[in-house]
């Protein structure tokens, strides 16, 4: 007879934790039982030993605790369905596992605690900070940069500090309410220099720089604008680049929309001719920069244009063969109405968030095209984040 205190975990909900009775169970398997604390008192065969120590309270990774197999199927599963959810159905192809090295950027809390400065993620559902000195799901020059963000504490105060590792160096973007004085920031040379720091900016600001931070795309060295964005892992980038490539066909003329700083436009130019277009100024003139000074590639043009308040109406999309879209999380409501009253024949749609996806996936139906596959990408390993490559064809002119 079942302990009517013990309580079996129904299955995994979409924000990875054990759903049961309609509640949600952080760090629970399904079919685990679990008392009224939401302790397990009967762990599931499937549930492995987290190599983090702090995975029981840190707010950051979810799933370390569940073998890779049904760990795997759940997440391809978010994507099927969220498209089923939506009436639709396709070739979902198996999750590809793009975690790699790590994670090459981070973005960590920094906060007093006993009067010491630490820095950490908060615990999940608070604002209790959780200070580690070492992140093991991160590339291994980032590893110890809690350590880093936390020295700039005493600087700063409570703030926040992002890392991203670049090809030259490890690029700082503090997020900070207390502005030091430029004596006070003289001091950072040499900490920069002893930690391979290549830059500090504060608020968006550079304050300190012993050389621009760069990253190849493809066969380029692109300059990283301050607050830049970069897909999570070098794995991940070069596995959506290639998903991508295959995806064109035979397209000579492609668009790609929401492109940053250009990991997909980059490595398109190589084979065909390119226009990259996003919001983000700095981005564009930094993929600008990068295209006056390669050669090799065919043609590739970059232009600012805010894509959410101002799509690519059908007239101008359709003098392309091919267009990639990588919306934010939100994802490409507008464009992709456009996109369906449109003659492009290839739309191939990099996504990480399955319901955006989804809901967009509808609009370009609705305009004729057909999903023929979705490929799930995992760079976002041990949380319930999943990024998917969509290929959409359409057979009218």
């Amino acid at each position: 007879m079942q302990n009517v205190s013990e309580i079996i975990i129904e299955r995994m909900g979409e924000k990875g934790d054990g759903m049961a009775q309609g509640r949600a169970y952080p760090r629970t398997l399904p079919g685990e039982k679990i008392d009224a604390a939401g302790q397990v008192v009967a762990p599931s065969p499937v549930r492995v030993p987290p190599f983090c120590p702090v995975f029981e309270t840190c707010g950051g990774c979810k799933l370390q605790h569940w073998a890779q197999v049904p760990y795997q199927e759940w997440k391809r599963g978010l994507l099927v369905a969220a498209l089923k959810a939506r009436g639709l159905e396709t070739d979902v192809k198996a999750l590809i596992d793009a975690h790699g090295a790590g994670r090459r950027r981070v973005a960590l809390h920094v906060r007093q605690i006993a009067n010491v400065w630490r820095a950490g993620f908060m615990a999940e559902g608070s604002h209790a900070l959780v200070p580690i000195d070492v992140c093991p799901i991160l590339v291994p020059k980032l590893q110890g940069v809690p350590k880093i963000a936390a020295a700039f504490g005493p600087f700063f105060g409570e703030c926040d500090v992002s890392a991203t590792l670049a090809d030259n160096g490890i690029d700082i973007a503090i997020k900070a309410s207390r502005i030091l004085a430029d004596k006070a920031v003289a001091q950072f040379d040499a900490f920069m220099r002893e930690n391979a720091i290549t830059r500090v900016a504060v608020n968006g600001e550079t304050v300190a720089q012993l050389a621009p931070p760069n990253i190849a795309m493809g066969r380029v060295l692109v300059a990283l604008p301050v607050g830049g964005f970069l897909q999570a892992t070098a794995e991940g980038e070069e596995m959506l680049a290639r998903l991508i490539n295959e995806s064109l066909g035979k397209s000579k003329q492609v668009a790609d929309l929401f492109c940053g700083i250009g990991p997909f436009a980059l490595r398109i130019a190589e084979k065909r001719a390119c226009t990259a277009v996003d919001s983000s100024k700095p981005a564009i003139a930094a993929l600008q920069f990068a295209i006056r000074n390669t050669q090799g590639r065919k043609p590739l043009k970059a232009e600012a244009r805010d894509l959410f308040q101002n799509p690519l109406i059908a007239q101008e999309l359709n003098v392309f063969d091919a267009v990639v879209l990588d919306p934010p999380r939100a994802g490409a409501e507008s464009q992709c109405k456009m996109l369906a009253r449109s003659k492009v024949k290839r739309v191939i749609y990099v996504s990480c968030d399955v319901q955006s996806l989804a809901r967009d996936a509808t609009l370009l139906a609705a305009g004729g095209y057909v999903l023929q596959q979705v490929t799930p990408v995992d760079q976002f390993k041990y949380s319930p984040h999943l990024e998917a490559v969509a290929l959409f064809t359409q057979l009218r002119n």
